[in-house]
């Protein structure tokens, strides 16, 4: 019997050291990821179809490096693998070692792709080396550089979209309204340049006599702040009505953290909205799922410096499945509104994002206890819309989009001296709006393909005890079953050889 069960093992072993041979040779592989990471999207295929001409890419990458680094090498090599095979020969690649050389050291770094430092262990100490992971894609004369493959980041994206920008020939205008007190494309700086990868990006100045330029094909307005003459909105009126798209960041409410107090705001944006279909409340989000802020606390000793969890600060973790949502995880708000869709059937109202299973929506004006302990009961609503996005025919007869998101500031870094680094959501949430409204290639959906960060201090409560239990009884099952399992197979082994035995006798 046993003979027979290490034989079946064995066979099984060898079958599947053969299977991955044989995938590994001819680079077949089986996806069971989430996102399907290792599978090319219809829009990589679009993108591979169109091409002209041939796509050269020189993939700078170390070897004889750490498994994670190592990883990326190979998930880079058998990607590009695909995208020759998909093409038909077009994208044509080479990888070079810059560390065996000092002339491809300095090729890579001259063609753009820098080193980074990374720490290697070797004979049981810890050195530094340098590591290339780049590329350099060249087409019809013209050059594009991903100067870092970032480990488990969205390659098909980084790779798609560079070849898109090398081969597309007029790349659409998206206008940012200005004159209003929005923020200016300076203070936009993740965004803009997210952006600039497949568009053209320039500030809209309106008047009473100009008109939004026939070119632009998404104008954006983020966070007004003065405000705006019916005249300008007329002429947003006529942009749409020839089946331009908006894209619109509001603020409805400011919190002033120095005074500790909350207010309404109008600039006339929120009555243009409600006309559209969408009306933007002028109430305060607060959520138990939320960040932090720092204060200054009196103790003993002195002044101390410490974090409190701000509910009015929320963290959005729950969206759609639409294209603009999907695959995003976390997108921080500061003192977000809800929004209600009041429009008529003739509109096609699609919610985009959605506050936490304990929250609430608190009316303006509002006075902020920084110390005070939330419980349970100061969160009694659940997803509430914060993003949506309102589709149909709105001032004519051509239809168009409008996306709406109740915080004006989310996608904003601030002046270049005092610029913050965002949420990488937040800069994916306007990005993708964009991409949603103006790009018909499908790379929305590329950009948050990938392997994703899930900190589980965001998790409910419930999910992280049964996550803890889980990790901590499972083994300990698992254990005490093979155990059982044993003990049963020994003990029909006796009796049968007792059986045996018995009859004989």
């Amino acid at each position: 019997m046993s003979q027979k069960l290490y034989l079946s093992a064995g066979l099984v072993i060898l079958i599947i050291v053969a299977v991955n041979l044989v995938g590994h040779e001819f680079h077949l592989r089986l996806d069971f990821t989430e996102d399907q990471e290792y599978t090319l999207s219809d829009a990589t295929g679009n993108i591979l179809e169109e091409l002209e001409d041939p796509v050269t890419v020189k993939a700078y990458f170390s070897q004889n490096m750490p498994p994670d680094i190592a990883r990326t090498r190979q998930d880079f090599q058998e990607m590009l693998i695909e995208y020759a095979n998909r093409s038909d020969g077009k994208v044509v690649y080479e990888f070079i070692n810059p560390n065996a050389s000092d002339a491809d050291e300095k090729e890579a770094i001259n063609n753009g792709v820098q080193p980074v430092m990374i720490n290697v262990r070797e004979k049981d100490q810890m050195k530094q080396q340098k590591a290339f992971l780049g590329a350099v894609l060249t087409y019809d004369g013209k050059q594009e550089v991903i100067p870092f493959v970032h480990p488990g980041a969205a390659m098909e994206y980084a790779l798609s979209t560079a070849i898109k920008k090398l081969s597309v020939k007029e790349r659409p205008l998206i206008g940012f309204l200005s004159g209003h007190g929005e923020a200016p494309l300076d203070e936009l700086i993740e965004a803009r340049e997210a952006l600039s990868v497949l568009y053209t990006t320039q500030e809209v100045r309106l008047s009473d006599t100009t008109d939004i330029p026939p070119a632009v094909k998404t104008l954006v307005i983020v966070r007004p702040t003065d405000s705006i003459p019916a005249s300008h909105l007329a002429r947003l009126d006529a942009f749409m009505a020839r089946g331009g798209n908006v894209v619109v960041a509001i603020n409805r409410v400011d919190g002033n953290l120095q005074n500790a107090t909350g207010s309404a705001i109008a600039t006339g944006m929120e009555k243009w909205l409600a006309t559209k279909g969408l009306e933007v409340q002028d109430d305060f989000v607060v959520d138990a799922k939320c960040a932090a802020i720092t204060v200054q606390q009196q103790m003993a000793f002195g002044m101390m410096q410490q974090q409190l969890q701000f509910p009015y600060l929320p963290v959005i973790a729950s969206f759609s499945g639409h294209p603009i949502a999907k695959g995003l995880e976390a997108v921080v708000m500061q003192f977000a509104s809800t929004i209600r869709f009041v429009g008529d059937t003739s509109k096609r109202f699609t919610p985009l994002a959605f506050t936490s299973g304990q929250s609430n929506a608190l009316k303006a004006p509002q006075y902020f206890d920084i110390q005070k302990q939330w419980t349970e009961a100061d969160f009694p609503q659940q997803q509430l819309v914060v993003a949506a996005l309102v589709e149909g025919k709105f001032s004519g007869n051509t239809r168009a989009g409008l996306v709406v998101v109740g915080d004006g500031d989310f996608p904003i870094n601030g002046p270049q001296q005092q610029a913050r680094r965002l949420q990488p959501d937040n800069v994916h949430l306007l990005v993708n709006s964009v991409d949603y409204l103006s790009d018909d290639t499908g790379l929305i959906d590329l950009r948050t393909k990938g392997a994703t960060a899930r900190p589980i201090h965001q998790l409910e409560d419930g999910t992280k005890t049964l996550l803890k239990y889980t990790n901590f009884l499972l083994p300990v099952l698992l254990a005490v079953g093979y155990g059982v399992y044993r003990a049963q197979r020994n003990k029909m082994k006796r009796y049968k050889w007792m059986s045996e035995n018995y009859e004989e006798a």
